[in-house]
């Protein structure tokens, strides 16, 4: 079991990573940061999704809400885990831009493609903390339960 003290794996833009280690997505604005985990087995995943639709490309598909909770899932089922184990947290999707609204709101649609794919999935989405104005950095322990630390660009920190 890797100590919480361990240097996490870093997940950029329209990446994702499995394991056992702590991952973190540092700069979550409008991208979302999703955890998909196993709760039986200290075992998951992270993807930073940058976009709400990808149009049909394939080639990253971490990249993009409609498609990364879907390969998430098969990652983890690859490595042992059992869907009805699954459970999901969101984080980011802020509206990084005050002027814009509407379609032009890429973190607000990012939050609602993502919910939308774990509903299709039918993996339970237990918690998040989304939207606002400001950015976030995260670190994700697959140790602890699936345990989230959220730091703000403000400085405020939420566990979820």
């Amino acid at each position: 079991m890797p100590s919480p003290d361990e240097q996490p794996v870093i997940v950029g833009i329209g990446e994702f990573a499995t394991g056992r280690a702590p991952m973190s997505s540092i700069g979550l604005g409008s991208c979302i940061g999703l955890v998909i985990f196993d709760r039986d087995r200290s075992f998951g995943a992270l993807a930073h999704i940058m976009l709400p639709d990808s149009q049909g490309r394939s080639d990253r598909p971490a990249k993009y809400a409609d498609t990364a909770p879907s390969h998430l899932v098969k990652e983890l089922t690859r490595n042992g885990c059992k869907t009805a184990s699954l459970a999901a947290k969101i984080s980011g999707g802020a509206s990084m831009f005050q002027t814009f609204s509407g379609n032009l709101n890429i973190g607000e649609r990012n939050i609602e493609a993502v919910r939308l794919e774990l509903k299709k999935l039918n993996i339970p989405l237990i918690a998040e903390d989304v939207g606002g104005t400001v950015g976030r950095t995260i670190v994700y322990y697959p140790s602890e339960n699936g345990k989230i630390s959220i730091k703000t660009a403000g400085g405020t920190i939420n566990i979820i």
